[in-house]
């Protein structure tokens, strides 16, 4: 009796000896988990590094056309003024001319120019006023493009990139149940390969999307800062050419 019972257990512990043996030859490392890959997820694993290098070029440039965007604007802005308030019209667009990153000067200075450019004489007409307008207008549009150049590819980043990490994942998981059909094995190495793949696709996709997502909502944030700075700076100089034709 004891000897029917001890047979019975004999092969039940030697598919755990089986088990557990194949377990520890599964290595889940990064370099193990590449080598188990197939093609079509290491394509993917591609595709995200790509992305998560154009996204970190993205920020790193608009973060160094933001400041000094911000520099430059703080130094125009005192200059371009005390110039204006003394009525040295040509000094102050030489001063923004100067100020080739600032937002704040691109607008001034197509406003100032086309004031300029647009009457004779001394007397400032409503015509006059309202072409500068227009062409502030034109220049905050153009400057706007300019601050946003690059932030959509950001937002496309961040929505897409989890989603590509869970294709990844959906053919892991299809590699996994192949192997089982295959080798006919519940073992764990029957199914490692796919484990991996899933694995290492959602945390990269994860990887890529999470920066993206964030920087992309911190510079949307801070055009939206610079738009309204520009909106005032454009009423200030539409307020100042009024009053300089009440004065004429």
């Amino acid at each position: 009796m004891i000897l029917a019972h001890v047979s019975q257990f004999v092969p039940h512990t030697a598919s755990l000896a089986a088990f557990f043996q194949d377990q520890q030859q599964v290595g889940f490392s990064v370099v193990d988990m590449w080598h188990n890959m197939g093609w079509l997820p290491k394509g993917v694993v591609f595709l995200l590094l790509f992305m998560s290098v154009w996204s970190l070029a993205v920020m790193i440039d608009r973060a160094l056309y933001f400041s000094a965007a911000r520099k430059q604007s703080r130094e125009f802005a005192p200059r371009v003024a005390g110039a204006l308030k003394e009525g040295r019209l040509d000094e102050a667009i030489k001063v923004a001319d100067r100020s080739k990153k600032s937002h704040l000067a691109e607008v001034v200075t197509a406003g100032l120019q086309e004031f300029r450019n647009y009457g004779s004489g001394g007397t400032v007409t409503e015509d006059q006023v309202e072409a500068s307008q227009r062409a502030l207008e034109r220049s905050e549009a153009i400057v706007h493009a300019k601050l946003k150049r690059g932030l959509s590819g950001l937002a496309t980043i961040g929505s897409t990139s989890p989603f590509i990490g869970l294709f990844g994942t959906v053919i892991g998981i299809l590699d996994a149940f192949q192997s089982i059909a295959t080798q006919k094995t519940s073992g764990i190495g029957a199914v490692a390969g796919g484990i991996s793949e899933a694995l290492v696709t959602t945390a990269f996709g994860l990887f890529v999307a999470i920066p993206a997502v964030m920087a992309f909502n911190y510079f949307t944030s801070r055009v939206e800062a610079f738009d309204v700075e520009m909106d005032n700076s454009s009423s200030e100089l539409v307020d100042y050419f009024l009053k300089q034709g009440a004065r004429r």
